[in-house]
């Protein structure tokens, strides 16, 4: 049934006779009739369309205003085959602002146009060159190119030859610095280099805690020079922290000459436990407080002979308070790390056993601006990198240019045990 009713619909809509415009007038009245035919030629401006009957009443026949049908049925095809294409207003519109280019500085950068003509739209394109394939243009970048295209052998040259420039600017620099120097190394100025970058990259515990550390910020001048060598005496084959903290103790107690002269002895011995030898370094503090109060009015000496001459000072100590206390440079403090790296560093013309002899050595020919450098250098660079065992050589800037380098890390043979 489905099927049968479908298909009378479909004949039905065959047969049923599609309602035109010209139809629709005619049910309106009577068909209209030309009484006079007038040729497109003679009469262009009397020449109507379809749409202008709409709305219009029909005229009554042989009537000067009758309406006559154009030979193109409407204005819009009429337009499109080029007819009134003059009298068409042709409207130019400039692209999207989502498509036109920020920087507009010439009307030739506008290189897309759209014309409305009547109901369509007209595309106008400029064809402009690539800048990049112009034979001007390219000869731009070859005369840009031409100076880096020539030094580009230059520059692998020099990156593959740079260790080797490195090496003779190095061996040069100290020749610049200190012409006149004859050190037992040629490269001993690059050791000096590269232990101030390691030790201003990590800090020592004599930084924070050394002797120059320990005097009372807070004391008279005198007080602290005193103090300076107090530290210096309990220094000795001590490590800085252990004497920090007996200076701290000690200075609880208020640090003066006056108050350990009426210390008892094993007061004070159990003030510096466990600095090392303490019992022995009560005994020269008690007279060396006897020295300073009855010749220097209970002050330090201001020469190291005389710093020397007191009780428990070597000449290590003497130098350092000289440079500490007073702020003059008398010689060079070598202690323990200071004969230690001198040694390794081959700074000295032959191995010495004695730190004494080791200064002794140093002085010869060590620029004398560096005296005052080198112990406080020396000192924190063998605390943390270059110890006495097992030291650091793989972190060690001078691991290429040390004559002992991995030398401390061998293991031994059983014949030299």
């Amino acid at each position: 049934m489905k099927t049968r009713s479908a298909q009378f619909i479909l004949n039905m809509a065959k047969n049923v006779k599609k309602l035109t415009l010209a139809n629709k007038l005619a049910k309106r009245g009577d068909v209209i009739k030309p009484t006079e035919i007038i040729s497109r030629q003679n009469r262009a401006d009397n020449v109507r369309d379809i749409e202008d009957l709409v709305g219009v009443s029909p005229a009554e026949p042989g009537s000067s205003n009758s309406i006559f049908f154009s030979p193109i049925q409407t204005r819009k095809q009429r337009h499109l085959n080029g007819e009134l294409l003059k009298k068409t207003n042709i409207k130019m519109e400039p692209l999207s602002p989502t498509r036109v280019p920020t920087k507009k500085t010439r009307k030739e950068d506008q290189l897309v146009t759209k014309i409305q003509v009547g109901s369509a739209t007209v595309v106008k394109c400029k064809l402009v060159h690539d800048p990049v394939d112009s034979p001007i243009r390219i000869d731009k970048i070859k005369k840009e190119l031409e100076p880096q295209i020539k030094q580009e052998p230059f520059i692998h040259e020099s990156l593959a030859g740079l260790n080797n420039i490195k090496k003779e600017l190095d061996q040069q620099v100290e020749a610049s610095l200190y012409p006149e120097v004859e050190s037992p190394h040629h490269l001993w100025y690059n050791h000096l280099e590269n232990i101030r970058i390691m030790r201003n990259s990590k800090s020592a515990p004599v930084d924070t805690m050394g002797c120059h550390r320990c005097a009372d910020s807070k004391a008279d001048a005198k007080t602290q020079r005193f103090q300076n060598l107090v530290a210096l005496m309990l220094s000795s084959q001590t490590k800085d922290q252990t004497t920090y903290e007996a200076m701290n103790r000690l200075k609880e107690q208020t640090l003066t000459p006056l108050k350990l002269k009426e210390m008892p002895i094993t007061d004070l011995e159990n003030l510096l436990h466990p600095v090392s030898f303490y019992k022995n370094k009560a005994k020269y503090l008690k007279q060396t407080v006897d020295i300073l109060m009855e010749k220097y009015d209970s002050d330090i000496p201001d020469n190291p002979k005389e710093l020397i001459a007191l009780p428990g000072v070597g000449p290590k100590m003497a130098h350092i308070c000289m440079a500490v206390a007073w702020n003059k440079v008398t010689g060079i403090g070598v202690d323990v790390h200071v004969h230690r790296l001198s040694n390794r560093l081959g700074w000295i013309p032959k191995p010495t056993k004695e730190p004494e002899q080791t200064r002794i050595a140093l002085e010869k020919w060590l620029p004398y601006s560096l005296w005052s450098e080198v112990n406080h250098l020396f000192v924190g660079f063998g605390q943390t990198i270059c110890t006495p065992v097992k030291p650091k050589c793989g972190e060690c800037l001078n691991k290429d240019i040390c004559p002992s380098a991995y030398a401390e890390s061998k293991p031994k043979r059983k014949s030299d045990r």
